[in-house]
């Protein structure tokens, strides 16, 4: 379960990275459109006004000083007519080149009509200084293709201004759509990114309340395992983990460790005689009795099995242990269960085994156990309805044997 709630997170971190990644690229590819768009609007600016302008003014420029003062000068004999037929030679045909540039641009359908016009009238132009004759028609035809020139000139001013405004309209436009989408971009991305945390969130929270209530689960199932499901006692799973914990620390601390074992007499004639869901009410009010009389936290009662139970306690001595045994014995025998079969008391009564000694290191884990049940079996084999406790775990004979019905 938990791998699989990790998956999912990966998962959605991993669609949240691959959409950044996408709305990156986007961004960048509408950046490199409209930088581009941006590009050949810059160039139209420039190349499409300033380069015509700058080519008119040259044709200007011509007629204006070369071909005009060529034309005095030859009039004041300042320059030989041969030298005056080269000079306007080059020039006309500087004006053929750099019209012939002007005219290559593109041109509105509109603009066709007026330029096909003034080409005609530079070509007439360019004829009549051939002539090379300086008169006042001279100055005229000059004055005339000055001013087609500069009307020319002033509609390119015009249409550069034009261009000027469209470009720095359409840039304000690209800027507002890129910030747009820019916004919408970032926006979207952060919407998700909540979503995709909140929906995280959400399942950490989740997951985390699936593991405490695994673990509660688990407590529960362990609870179960070490537990006796009639009587609601520790069994004998338990049984062997505590022993083991509590005779390591009497032997750290070499101190008195008491270990009970006892049996319900005669149970099996019990079960016979009443059945055995009586026989179930039987062992549960024997285990009321061991909890009820056996309060203290180093004080630990155990269900082995069938009708057999166990004590162990620390930090009690023999005499203690011996006292403790006796008030089990009467409390279960003044409950008064009725036991027509037993052959020692008229109501239900136990036998205990009882070993108590001061634990060290030379102490077997065993053999607390083994001489429990020597002393249980001769508590029966003696008459039951008593207890027998010894307090050296070496030697049977040292010993103590109490009929609780004395």
């Amino acid at each position: 379960m938990q791998f699989i709630e990790v998956s999912k997170i990966k998962s959605k971190l991993s669609f949240l990275f691959l959409f950044i990644t996408l709305a990156l690229i986007t961004i960048g590819i509408i950046g490199a459109l409209n930088m581009h768009s941006m590009k050949k609007n810059i160039d139209s600016f420039y190349f499409g006004s300033l380069v015509p302008l700058t080519e008119l003014n040259e044709i200007l420029q011509t007629y204006q000083s070369v071909l005009a003062l060529t034309l005095y000068k030859s009039k004041d004999l300042e320059i030989k007519p041969s030298q005056t037929l080269n000079k306007l030679n080059n020039s006309l045909k500087e004006i053929t080149k750099v019209w012939t540039s002007y005219e290559s641009h593109f041109k509105e359908e509109y603009e066709v009509e007026y330029i096909q016009y003034l080409a005609l009238e530079i070509e007439k132009t360019n004829k009549y200084f051939l002539k090379v004759t300086f008169s006042l028609e001279n100055e005229k035809r000059i004055s005339h293709i000055n001013a087609l020139i500069q009307k020319l000139i002033n509609y390119e001013v015009e249409v550069a201004n034009y261009e000027r405004q469209k470009f720095l309209f359409e840039y304000n436009q690209t800027i507002t759509r890129l910030s747009l989408i820019l916004c919408m971009i970032v926006g979207g991305v952060l919407i998700l990114a909540y979503l995709v945390f909140s929906s995280i969130q959400a399942e950490h929270k989740n997951l985390h309340l699936a593991t405490k209530k695994l673990k509660k689960v688990n407590k529960e199932l362990e609870n179960v395992s070490y537990t006796d499901s009639l009587t609601n006692m520790p069994n004998r799973r338990y049984f062997n983990i505590v022993y083991e914990r509590e005779l390591k620390r009497a032997k750290r601390t070499h101190s008195h460790i008491t270990f009970m074992m006892l049996d319900i007499d005669f149970f099996k004639q019990y079960n016979d005689t009443y059945g055995h869901v009586e026989g179930d009410r039987a062992l549960r009010a024997v285990a009321k009795v061991l909890k009820d009389t056996l309060q203290r936290p180093s004080d630990f009662v155990f269900r082995l099995g069938g009708e057999e139970f166990a004590v162990l306690l620390t930090q009690v001595d023999e005499s203690s242990s011996a006292k403790l045994a006796r008030e089990i014995g009467d409390a279960i025998r003044d409950n008064k269960i009725p036991h027509s079969g037993s052959q020692v008391h008229e109501f239900l009564t136990i036998s205990l085994g009882v070993v108590c000694c001061i634990a060290d290191d030379a102490l077997d884990e065993n053999i607390l156990i083994s001489r429990a049940d020597e002393m249980l079996y001769e508590a029966k084999d003696t008459g039951r309805d008593r207890y027998i406790i010894t307090s050296n775990v070496s030697e049977a004979k040292t010993k103590k044997i109490e009929d609780l019905t004395a």
